[in-house]
C-alpha cells in the first residue's frame, strides 16, 4: 500500500501536469487534503510530507484534531462542511478559510464572532452549480445580492466561489459545470471591483482534479488519492 508520503508526492505532480498543460503559472492550484473522518496521525504524516491545507467538514472532530496537533505550527485549517448557525463561533475562532458559506446569516455570524485578534476570515460561496435538492448552496441568482452584502461585513475577506459538481453526471456536463462556476466568478470580478481580489475556484476532486484545473481551479479538494477509501458514507472527497 502506498505511503500517505507517496500519494502526496503522486497529487502533486498531477496537479503540476494539468497545471502547465492548461497554460497556467505554476503553482496556481493549491492542494486542499479532504481530511475528514482521518485520525491525526494521519494528517501528521501529511503535514510531516509537505502539505499544509486540510479541509474538515464536521466541526468537533476538526477541532479535537485540532487539539492533537496544536504543537505542530503552520497547518491551515479550512471548513468545508454544511454550516450550522449553532457553530459559527467556533468555526470563526479555529479555522483560517470556510469554503462553504451559502447563506447571509451564517456570513454574518462568522463576521460577528470572527476574534479581532486574528486577519480577517477568508471564505467563499458554495453555489448549488447544478441545483440539486440534495445539495447545500446558494443558487446563481442569489450571488449578486449575497456578494453585495458580504461586502459590508469587517471581518470576512470574500475570495470566491466553491461548488461541488454532481459527479455522477457525464463527463462533458461535468466540464460545464466547472466552466460555469469559472466564468461566473469573472463576471462578478467584472461587475463589483469593490468586493476585493476574488481569486479563488474551490472545485475538483481525485477523479476530476485534472478537468477542474483545466477550467480555472485554484484548489481541488483531494481526499481519498491522498488516504485512501474510506467508508462508503463517507465517500465525497
Amino acid at each position: 500500500m502506498s505511503s500517505i508520503a507517496d500519494n502526496i508526492g503522486s497529487v502533486t505532480r498531477r496537479i503540476q501536469k494539468a497545471t502547465l498543460q492548461a497554460g497556467r503559472e505554476p503553482g496556481s492550484v493549491r492542494l486542499l487534503a479532504v481530511s475528514k473522518t482521518r485520525p491525526a496521525e494521519d494528517l501528521k504524516a501529511a503535514f510531516e510530507a509537505g502539505q499544509i491545507a486540510f479541509g474538515e467538514n464536521y466541526l468537533q472532530e476538526a477541532l479535537d484534531k485540532m487539539q492533537a496537533l496544536s504543537g505542530i505550527e503552520g497547518i491551515e485549517w479550512h471548513f468545508i462542511g454544511p454550516i450550522q448557525s449553532n457553530k459559527t463561533r467556533q468555526i470563526a475562532e479555529a479555522f483560517a478559510w470556510v469554503h462553504s458559506v451559502d447563506r447571509l446569516k451564517i456570513a454574518r455570524r462568522l463576521s460577528e464572532q470572527r476574534p479581532e485578534t486574528l486577519p480577517p476570515l477568508n471564505i467563499c460561496l458554495q453555489v448549488n452549480i447544478n441545483n440539486e435538492d440534495s445539495k447545500s448552496g446558494c443558487t446563481l441568482d442569489e450571488l449578486d445580492e449575497l456578494l453585495e452584502a458580504i461586502g459590508e461585513l469587517p471581518n470576512l475577506r470574500l475570495r470566491g466561489l466553491m461548488a461541488i459538481p454532481d459527479p455522477d453526471q457525464p463527463e462533458a456536463e461535468l466540464r460545464l459545470s466547472f466552466r460555469k462556476l469559472a466564468s461566473t466568478l469573472t463576471k462578478l470580478r467584472q461587475d463589483h471591483p469593490e468586493a476585493g481580489p476574488l481569486d479563488t475556484l474551490s472545485m475538483g476532486m481525485s477523479d476530476d482534479l485534472e478537468m477542474a484545473i483545466a477550467e480555472g481551479a485554484t484548489w481541488v479538494r483531494v481526499g481519498t488519492a491522498l488516504f485512501g477509501a474510506r467508508p462508503a458514507k463517507h465517500s465525497q472527497s
